[in-house]
């Protein structure tokens, strides 16, 4: 007997418009996030297709929802099949459409890695577990602006992580999604689709930003300080003047409890 789809769920309201979604009995602990507008609700990333986040999100807003995919690795995407309209950018649609390029086996052992039958929710069968495959509704640019009505999304590039990888920024309140970019524990750079050069150099352009009221990561604690996303500037500075900004050069601490393995 699992758990329902609802309590696989935790929701966590940032203001009354903006709500984190999380699913905390998985080892990914990934956080998507519900910007609600005013004719339409966007909904960055749709998790790891274990539960239902579509009845989640409409429990919270029945508006329509276009989904802004950070990034097209299979824990951010596994709700997707649920949505109609899918943004993505270019640099990572043809992963969307044609799939990850990682192993289909390492990535369906990592669904459940860890997991118990009765913390599952009730309906999930991973005998009919697939990775979503999609072609895009629309793909997005950098700084192009996603207007909700009276609130306002701007995409930014964030390359490093994935080659289309993206944050979403609201300047009217600061609160910037930042992906796998940034968040709290290990950064992982080490893969062959990431740059560790390329991911510095995204984190440098998020610490420069004007105005940092929230950050919303796509892992683990739903809202870091700020101030560490400047700190992993400087000491990723630190670690490119050394010469260490490669792959197999190591695990380094960024920050308070944030570090980088490359």
């Amino acid at each position: 007997m699992g758990v329902s789809n609802r309590d696989w769920f935790k929701i966590s309201e940032i203001d009354s418009r903006t709500f984190a979604i999380s699913e905390p009995y998985h080892w990914e602990k990934p956080n998507c996030y519900l910007f609600i507008g005013d004719n339409f609700n966007a909904l960055v990333d749709t998790g790891l297709g274990i539960g239902d986040i579509r009845e989640v999100v409409r429990s919270i807003s029945d508006k329509p929802v276009k989904v802004i995919t950070t990034h097209v690795h299979w824990d951010h995407i596994g709700g997707h099949t649920l949505f109609d309209t899918i943004f993505a950018h270019s640099a990572d649609a043809g992963w969307l459409e044609h799939g990850i390029p990682l192993p289909k086996e390492m990535m369906l052992k990592d669904v459940t890695r860890g997991l118990k039958e009765k913390e599952l929710p009730e309906n999930f069968d991973i005998r009919k577990y697939s990775f979503y495959h999609g072609c895009p509704s629309a793909l997005l640019n950098d700084c192009e602006k996603i207007s909700l009505g009276s609130r306002t999304l701007k995409i930014l590039h964030t390359p490093g992580h994935s080659p289309g990888h993206i944050c979403i920024y609201e300047e009217a309140t600061g609160y910037l999604a930042t992906g796998d970019i940034f968040y709290s524990g290990c950064i992982y750079a080490f893969y062959p689709s990431t740059d560790p050069i390329l991911l510095a150099a995204s984190i440098k352009r998020l610490a420069a930003l004007p105005k940092i009221g929230r950050l919303l990561p796509g892992h683990n604690i739903p809202s870091p300080l700020p101030q560490k996303l400047i700190d992993a500037d400087i000491a990723l500075d630190k670690l490119s003047h050394d010469g260490k900004l490669r792959h197999g050069s190591g695990v380094y601490e960024l920050a308070e409890g944030i570090s980088i393995k490359m």
